[in-house]
């Protein structure tokens, strides 16, 4: 494992990025709640870029992976900050943002807050909203006790240790929510979603698409596909899914 390049955030937060030089629009992974960008779908398309000749970017959130910080002490908020600040500092002109369960969130809201520096959009997996729709909405009367209490309550998790949801995550996910109020795409947009997905039910992608507006949204179902979403064939997915959305922003800009 190569060791990666620091940025330092207007927000005094330091992130571990992978940069791979090559032609735009480059392509930005935004990985998922409680992962980091060694994982295998980031390396499948750093790997693809390569090979390309693309400009791709992947990096930690703050309290993620090679990044400054504890995970306790972010929140939804706070890694689009993150987002935003290596967008910034690190590419030049539209990307495509290809963001992976809650890296899909991640990417909506950029992609509300900063409309012109999106290309394009593929969601693998993506979970907006989903502290309040699958955490708090799923926490019984002593997990919010608990949470109103302590300040954290621990979930378990099919990836490792327990997952600790503090206080504030869960309030600070209320003011970032995208799927109560307009959430227009002008930019191709792909949402990959599979059925054997045990922690993203396909009604969330569902409700993406029936929710956001745009003038080029397709979802594709994979049957059988988990959340991680893995398996060479959905990697080669999400690889075809980049390229399409590439080619087809082109010829929208041209």
């Amino acid at each position: 494992m190569t060791e990666p390049s620091y940025l330092d955030t207007p927000q005094r937060r330091r992130i571990a990025y992978h940069r791979t030089p090559g032609e735009g629009p480059g392509v930005v992974f935004l990985g998922g709640f409680m992962s980091d960008m060694e994982g295998t779908k980031a390396l499948h398309l750093e790997d693809w870029a390569r090979n390309a000749g693309r400009a791709f970017l992947r990096f930690d959130y703050s309290g993620h992976g090679q990044s400054s910080g504890a995970f306790t002490d972010g929140c939804i908020g706070d890694w689009a900050e993150d987002a935003e600040a290596v967008l910034d500092a690190l590419t030049e002109g539209p990307q495509v943002l290809v963001g992976s369960s809650m890296g899909g969130w991640i990417a909506l809201l950029t992609a509300r807050a900063n409309p012109e520096r999106v290309a394009g959009l593929v969601t693998v997996a993506a979970a907006p909203d989903f502290t309040e729709d699958a955490m708090w909405a799923g926490f019984d009367a002593e997990q919010r006790a608990d949470l109103e209490r302590d300040g954290v309550v621990h979930l378990p998790s099919d990836y490792g240790e327990p997952y600790p949801i503090t206080k504030r995550l869960i309030e600070d996910g209320r003011a970032h929510l995208v799927l109560r109020a307009a959430l227009h795409l002008p930019f191709p947009a792909r949402f990959l979603q599979g059925t054997a997905d045990a922690d993203v039910d396909r009604a969330v992608a569902l409700a993406l698409l029936d929710h956001a507006t745009g003038p080029d949204m397709r979802l594709t179902l994979v049957e059988g596909a988990d959340h991680r979403f893995s398996e060479p064939d959905c990697l080669e997915l999400i690889t075809d899914s980049v390229e399409e959305v590439r080619a087809r922003a082109a010829r929208r800009r041209g």
